[in-house]
């Protein structure tokens, strides 16, 4: 085929939704100009109609107030949020075959079935074909009327949905289902002792994106929205603390405050140290509280190699004089069960899961007593997904590490965490002990998160 008749069929016959909506969106441009493009280029509409178009593609995403999403740039807006607006583009063209490359891996719970059910909506009203990749079995097996299952590259076990998952005949497909978490099988480390200090504490942790200056309110005011609002927490000793919530509820935006990246109204304490602003955030905070982030390819720096890579916090917090810093990096490597020879590896060299396991050993490098986990399992299948969680309990049994273990996937942080804490629309809605989760006077939205959470693809079926 030619290129323009590539052209013709890219995008309006055939739409992709990738997996990082961060690499999807022009990080220059409004989240409205983007869409608005696609529609003009592809439907004729004026700008006019394509903004009006744009508001209601993103509505029917589940997106609260879509309007003001249209005005952000996507740095302003969540995970979930952007492949919201990823999501609006691919269906507001009305293409024949949407190819779906992980499209919940970065959504919540609540907001991954409303996708489902606009993909079942939209099916049914324009028997719209799909091709779905996913490692969620689970929600494969609501969506899907056939199932393939990779590995290695090579299909190896094919047919009807109800088939495959009642019965798979292939070991890796059974593998796969093993591997699904399960929350009545405790996999976290033993509680800390009751009374154990505090290692740190948020109190009344405010976060407001596009605040202005007196002037600009008065010349030219803008709206703004609350990343996080009046947000109070507790990390004791050797705990680890699951957060979670939709997409936009203010997670990563609290990950963020507590590791020295946002700047935030409120109080945030560390040991015997109050800290107020980003300013006074000093250099042995920033070696005691490490961060790792959901996507490893957005993290690492493609040009290093994975020593080069490690050896960065040895440097700068001098963890080991230089004549050691070769034998800590084997060492960090044997913790996260990598071969010594990977030192030597860039990051495209490595998997989805070797990748993420370098970026925690990155962070386990500093000798940190807090590391934050930002959506580290999301972007894996569950089979990795499992080994990273059980890799970063068992770093956590040696180290006495405390961890902020945020995620959307409430059956794993029901395995690992002590405490959850739930937030919706920037505010904490929700604090309990992993063993009241089920009780009846919890938080109505607990509740509803707990409701979503999809059955496992043999109970599904």
């Amino acid at each position: 085929r030619t290129l323009p008749q590539i052209l013709e069929i890219r995008g309006r016959r055939v739409s992709m939704v990738f997996q990082d909506p961060s690499t999807s969106l022009n990080p220059a441009m409004r989240l409205g100009d983007q869409l608005s493009e696609v529609l003009i280029r592809h439907r004729g509409l004026t700008s006019r109609e394509a903004l009006e178009e744009s508001e209601a593609a993103l509505a029917r995403t589940g997106i609260v107030k879509p309007r003001e999403m249209l005005r952000r740039f996507p740095h302003e807006a969540s995970g979930g949020e952007k492949q919201g607006v990823v999501i609006a583009t691919a269906f507001a063209c009305n293409p024949e075959l949407i190819i779906f490359d992980e499209p919940t891996t970065a959504l919540d719970t609540i907001t991954a079935q409303q996708i489902l059910e606009l993909f079942n909506q939209l099916q049914d009203e324009t028997s719209i074909s799909a091709l779905y990749i996913s490692h969620d079995l689970g929600l494969v097996s609501r969506v899907a009327d056939t199932v393939s299952v990779l590995n290695v590259g090579k299909i190896v076990e094919s047919g009807p949905r109800v088939e495959v998952f009642r019965n798979p005949r292939n070991d890796y497909t059974k593998a796969l289902l093993e591997a699904v978490p399960d929350p009545k099988h405790w996999l976290g480390i033993s509680e800390p002792p009751l009374g154990m200090p505090a290692l740190m504490s948020a109190e009344a942790v405010t976060v407001e994106y596009g605040r202005q200056s007196r002037i600009g309110q008065i010349l030219a005011p803008k709206p703004t929205h609350f990343g996080a609002k009046d947000v109070s927490l507790t990390i004791h000793k050797g705990e680890l603390v699951g957060l979670v919530g939709e997409s936009g509820s203010g997670k990563s935006t609290m990950a963020k405050v507590l590791s020295g990246l946002q700047e935030f109204d409120g109080t945030v304490r560390f040991g015997e140290q109050d800290y107020t602003s980003v300013k006074k955030i000093d250099r042995d905070y920033r070696r005691a509280v490490q961060i790792v982030f959901q996507h490893p390819d957005a993290s690492l720096n493609p040009r290093q190699r994975v020593r080069e890579i490690l050896s960065r916090p040895l440097k700068l917090y001098d963890i080991v004089p230089p004549d050691q810093r070769a034998g800590r990096i084997v060492e960090l490597l044997e913790k996260v069960r990598l071969p010594a020879e990977f030192a030597d590896r860039f990051p495209h060299q490595l998997s989805g899961g070797e990748k993420q396991r370098v970026a925690i050993a990155r962070a386990f490098a500093a000798e940190p007593e807090l590391v934050i986990c930002d959506e580290i399992t999301a972007a894996l299948d569950v089979s990795v997904q499992a080994s990273v969680a059980d890799l970063l309990v068992n770093l956590q049994e040696q180290t006495g590490t405390a961890c902020l273990f945020i995620t959307h996937d409430l059956n794993l942080v029901r395995q690992l965490a002590h405490r959850i804490c739930v937030m919706q629309h920037g505010r904490l809605v929700d604090t309990f002990h992993r063993d009241d989760t089920e009780r009846p006077d919890r938080n109505p939205y607990t509740r509803a998160l707990l409701k979503a959470v999809p059955p496992s693809a043999s109970q599904a079926v």
